[in-house]
C-alpha cells in the first residue's frame, strides 16, 4: 500500500518510481494499492483504477475506460464549455 509516494518528486523521479513499482509488482507477483494524484504515473502502471471525488467513487475500470469517463473528465478537467 502506497499513499502518494510521488508527492514532491521531480518528473524524472516520478518516472523512476513508476518503473520501480512495476518491477517490484511483477517480480514478486504483488497487488499494489496506490493512492496518488499524479495521474500519468497512475495510468501508466495500473491495471485497474478507482476514481474518487469528495469521498465517493465516480469511476472504476481500466485506465483507458477511466480516462474517457465523462464524470472523471468533468471532476478533474472541468465541465466542457
Amino acid at each position: 500500500m502506497l499513499d502518494e509516494p510521488a508527492n514532491g518528486l521531480t518528473h524524472g523521479e516520478v518516472d523512476e518510481l513508476g518503473d520501480t513499482i512495476r518491477e517490484i509488482r511483477d517480480q514478486f507477483a504483488l497487488t499494489v494499492l496506490l493512492v496518488e494524484h499524479h495521474m500519468s504515473m497512475v495510468m501508466s502502471i495500473s491495471d485497474q483504477v478507482v476514481v474518487m471525488e469528495f469521498g465517493r467513487k465516480i469511476a472504476e475500470g481500466t485506465p483507458e475506460v477511466v480516462r474517457n469517463d465523462p464524470k472523471v473528465i468533468e471532476a478533474y478537467l472541468g465541465a466542457p464549455a
